[in-house]
């Protein structure tokens, strides 16, 4: 795929820009965990605006999809589509390095 064929797999066929399903992985409403989502949303309010789904898993009460997923470390986000699947470890403080991670254009 060239790099015309990426920017053209931004918009859909209406014109409208690519959806963004994002997963939030943490631990309950540790500060780190607590942090991470004021982070992610942030990022996603000033970057993604209304194209995101944001879901937020606390891998104690849901422990099978943080399995299934192989968390192994959190918070950890997960950008489940468009493909290709990227992941971001932390508290999510560095935007820049999140936006690289998961492969999002400021």
């Amino acid at each position: 795929m060239t790099n015309h064929d990426a920017d053209n797999n931004q918009a859909d066929q209406s014109g409208n820009e690519q959806r963004y399903a994002l997963r939030l992985y943490v631990t309950g409403s540790t500060p780190k965990s607590v942090t991470a989502i004021l982070n992610i949303k942030r990022i996603c309010e000033k970057h993604l605006l209304k194209h995101v789904d944001l879901e937020i898993v606390d891998i104690y009460q849901n422990p099978e999809l943080a399995k299934e997923a192989q968390i192994i470390a959190a918070p950890t986000l997960i950008k489940m589509s468009p493909e290709p699947l990227r992941r971001a470890i932390g508290d999510l403080s560095d935007e820049e390095k999140v936006l690289y991670a998961l492969d999002i254009k400021p």
